[in-house]
């Protein structure tokens, strides 16, 4: 079986290396490429990827937050994270947006295509390090007592209009978002806060938004 692949990076001198070492494997094929993430959610809908390689920073957004939606389009997607930097919050960010493994740019050919592999059959490319560290990142968290400490920039947002009793449709339209991508926000950010119902987020969101009352002197 030959694993089909989308790359997305904004030099094209990467994707070039990449597509000719990805395309070299017998079992690896380059089906497309795209260098901004609205080429990306318009070109690999429709391209048969089995894999997309993302690259973290993009010009008109983040690979994390393309990751995410069009993993909301195509669930059976898997994505494989591309950066130069070492970083335990874009690698967390990541991880809940989806993707099935984080590799840096300087990572070996032999290795890189491995990695493809390895998440075409579904497994993941957390290594111990990374998983100790996503864990560690989750305890602390939840030790803070801040609910909304995991939550993403863009679930905080949804959560906020949650509580202003909006429905996912509003709420899609508010931030230019597919609908399927605003559940599947409210799915993680109910998972990541330990919550059953949307009702419950409402209520949390309410209380946030209310100042903390003054003690009387």
């Amino acid at each position: 079986m030959v694993a089909r692949v989308f790359l997305v990076d904004d030099h094209e001198v990467v994707r070039v290396g990449v597509r000719e070492l990805l395309n070299s494997a017998d079992d690896l094929e380059v089906v497309g490429e795209a260098g901004s993430v609205a080429e990306a959610l318009a070109r690999v809908p429709g391209s048969g990827a089995d894999v997309a390689v993302l690259d973290v920073r993009l010009p008109d957004g983040n690979g994390i937050e393309l990751c995410r939606e069009l993993r909301s389009q195509m669930p059976e997607l898997k994505c494989l994270m591309l950066t130069s930097f070492t970083d335990d919050e874009a690698l967390f960010d990541a991880i809940m947006a989806g993707a099935s493994g984080f590799v840096l740019k300087r990572i070996l050919g032999t290795d890189l295509q491995t990695a493809v592999r390895t998440v075409t059959a579904g497994e993941s490319l957390l290594d111990a390090r990374s998983t100790a560290a996503l864990l560690n990142r989750i305890r602390r968290e939840r030790e803070q007592g801040d609910p909304v400490r995991m939550l993403t920039e863009q679930e905080r947002t949804v959560l906020d209009y949650i509580g202003e009793g909006l429905t996912n449709r509003q709420i899609a339209e508010k931030m230019f978002l597919a609908e399927k991508t605003v559940k599947n926000y409210v799915s993680n950010l109910l998972a990541k806060l330990g919550l059953e119902r949307r009702t419950q987020a409402a209520v949390l969101a309410t209380r946030l938004r209310k100042p903390a009352p003054q003690s009387e002197g």
